[in-house]
């Protein structure tokens, strides 16, 4: 069978045939200068241009996650603006999803396996664009929010080629996990992103993550002082190298680690409080976590897992004036966990489940709708310590679970495939249309739980954990 071929504005593209599925690598969207804004790429060319390699990740120490999660073998480099398209080879337009890698904003890439848009194209008929954008203080020095402006500008070009694709421009969502959640909010809030997407779906989202102003305006004096210059002048001329290992100080000393390179409210592309203008916005939303979000940190942190009773306490009495009684709480709810555990579920709730339960119960006031989901399958390896952790959900919304390196993650339960099924279908038919299977948070707090024996539709639980969220509430917090 001939290459597919594809004529976008700048030329022709060669692409890959992989069975139904026509994919094109490596397409660039835009380019930029190191702490400048991107610009969309004019280029044109002549003669067909190979579209089968994936393009150069953005510069990175590649962490914990992106090791286990296969992390992209492709090479770093500043001009890193590229995206990839998967697209079923038949005729559309077919609705479309465009990909935000996760990573803590510092780490990732569109080209990471378990992010493979084939299997989702061809058993969902939709196009799968996954991007590259600029991380760490290449993207998100001080509020400048330059890694969301590249995401804008590849939600541009989709909005511009993806019909060459078979793509349907009217019918794009916007999906991550992870940071890539975060950006998916932010870009909710993005006034330049208004009319590029239709839908969202959020992925644990890590909404602590966006920070304000005077956090960011901060980040710029520490990183300034670990690559002992005086000026962004000098870090411009710093080599990669350079400007990576003094972010990785910065990274190694913060007492905010979290927040040192991520998003800002009021800041460029986003001048607004991110999370309030998110709660405003009428586009709908699908959003979830995972029931153990934490223990992919902690399982194995001999701070946590050696944790006592005492130590406990104390981590739980910077949020709670009567600790005792919600550690009981937590315990009555979560008697399967050790000390380290309940330490871990309580900051689960506090950095992802929690701040997106407060989102759509925001939305539903402003009458807009979200949909709910609570990841619960636990993975069976290391003997169980995981749970059902952070990034666990990924092979199973994306239906990869016949990606490399999946099954070391995710076991290799037989049922597996089922719940990929329900998961992906449920991704695919939000993205079509509008609705994933479920009903909409509203007073009764709903929200689909996804197992190994669950089913979209049927397994609905409604105020899940309300002990939990009514201590989170407020009412006995400092």
């Amino acid at each position: 069978m001939n290459d597919p071929t594809v004529r976008v504005s700048g030329g022709e593209l060669v692409g890959l045939d992989r069975n139904g599925v026509s994919v094109f690598k490596g397409i660039r969207y835009a380019t930029a200068a190191r702490f400048e804004a991107s610009l969309p790429d004019r280029e044109t060319w002549s003669n067909r241009r190979d579209a089968t390699m994936y393009g150069p990740q953005a510069p990175q120490v590649p962490g914990t996650m992106e090791r286990l999660l296969g992390e992209s073998s492709q090479p770093t480099d500043e001009n890193c603006l590229t995206l990839n398209v998967f697209a079923p080879d038949h005729t559309g337009p077919h609705p479309v999803i465009v990909w935000i890698h996760g990573g803590a904003f510092t780490n990732g890439a569109g080209s990471v396996p378990w992010y493979d848009g084939t299997n989702m194209a061809r058993l969902h008929d939709v196009v799968v664009v996954t991007v590259n954008y600029r991380l760490g203080a290449f993207g998100f020095l001080g509020d400048a929010n330059l890694g969301i402006g590249d995401q804008i500008e590849a939600l541009r070009w989709v909005r511009d080629e993806i019909a060459a694709f078979g793509g349907d421009p009217h019918r794009v969502t916007i999906m991550g996990e992870s940071a890539g959640g975060s950006s998916v909010i932010t870009l909710m809030a993005a006034p330049d992103a208004r009319n590029l997407f239709r839908a969202a779906i959020a992925l644990s989202p890590s909404m602590p993550q966006i920070r304000n102003r005077a956090r960011a305006e901060a980040t710029v004096g520490e990183l300034l002082a670990a690559a002992a210059v005086d000026d962004v002048d000098a870090l411009r001329r710093l080599s990669v190298d350079e400007l990576l290992a003094a972010q990785s100080i910065v990274l190694g000393s913060t007492d905010d680690a979290l927040t040192a390179f991520s998003p800002s409210d009021d800041g460029a592309f986003v001048p607004v409080s991110v999370v309030d203008a998110a709660s405003r916005d009428p586009r709908p939303l699908m959003i979830g976590t995972t029931r153990d979000e934490m223990h992919l940190f902690t399982a194995f942190d001999p701070a946590v897992t050696g944790m006592d009773e005492s130590t406990l306490e104390r981590r739980f009495g910077t949020i709670w004036s009567d600790p005792r009684s919600a550690i009981d709480v937590y315990r009555s709810l979560r008697d399967d966990h050790d000390v380290g555990q309940l330490f871990s579920a309580m900051r689960t709730d506090a950095v992802f489940r929690r701040p997106a339960h407060d989102l759509a119960d925001a939305r539903a006031a402003h009458g807009h709708r979200s949909f709910m989901h609570w990841f619960a399958f636990p993975t069976p390896v290391f003997g169980g310590v995981l749970g059902s952790c952070h990034a666990l959900d990924i092979p199973f919304a994306l239906s990869n679970l016949d990606r490399k390196g999946v099954e070391i993650f995710t076991g290799d339960d037989t049922r597996r495939a089922d719940l990929a099924d329900e998961f992906s279908t449920a991704v695919a038919s939000f993205t079509a249309d509008l609705e994933p299977g479920w009903p909409a948070w509203d007073e009764r707090r709903s929200v689909q739980r996804l197992d190994l024996t669950s089913r979209i539709g049927d397994d609905i639980l409604e105020d899940p954990e309300a002990p939990i969220r009514e201590l989170w509430s407020g009412a006995n917090a400092h």
